[in-house]
């Protein structure tokens, strides 16, 4: 497992896009805090991510590669168009999907939604560079703490990553959960 910085990441974007594509299992940082990702595509790479954070069914969210891949796979609201005029912001917008073929069915299984972030942080452009959706889900296993710098992250998950992009410790709350899916819900976490 490699633990790369900003500037690691820009010396080596195209190796580690590459890696992304064919179903690296990373950590990330996003505007709040870190994410663990893999190609949202890739079954593979999504039922990876699923075994090491022991999360068997309960739906991920994704990064999406651009507000217009929002607008092809997802069916926006009055209200919802608001809010995607926010991002980038701190918040996952739950949306009824439109192309259920535009994620892996390992993403959010049975269901007919979507959880979609565009992050106020640098990690937004590396997605968008990818051109695929990125799964971002806490980097914790289930029911435990969430990773905040490298000296608490569980070493059952560290053996499962492939790499990671570090840039310190981070002190944010996860993502504000915004369901607009039926009439607006805002979720605290």
């Amino acid at each position: 497992m490699r633990i790369l910085n900003f500037e690691e990441l820009n010396l080596e974007k195209q190796a580690i896009i590459n890696e992304i594509l064919r179903g690296a299992a990373f950590i990330h940082p996003t505007d709040t805090i870190y994410g663990i990702g893999c190609n949202a595509q890739d079954p593979n790479a999504v039922k990876k991510i699923r075994k090491i954070k022991s999360r068997a069914t309960n739906p991920f969210s994704v990064i999406a590669p651009s507000l217009e891949w929002i607008y092809e796979n997802c069916i926006i609201s009055k209200e919802g168009e608001k809010w995607l005029n926010k991002l980038p912001a701190p918040y996952t917008l739950i949306f009824k999907l439109k192309n259920k073929d535009c994620i892996a069915k390992e993403v959010n299984p049975r269901l007919k939604t979507l959880g979609v972030r565009i992050p106020n942080h640098w990690v937004r452009k590396l997605v968008a560079e990818a051109e695929v959706p990125i799964i971002t889900t806490s980097v914790n296993r289930a029911n435990e703490d969430y990773m905040t710098s490298l000296e608490d992250l569980d070493s059952a998950i560290k053996s499962g990553i492939d790499f990671i992009l570090y840039e310190g410790k981070k002190e944010g709350k996860p993502s504000k959960i915004i369901d607009l899916t039926e009439n607006v819900r805002v979720i605290e976490r």
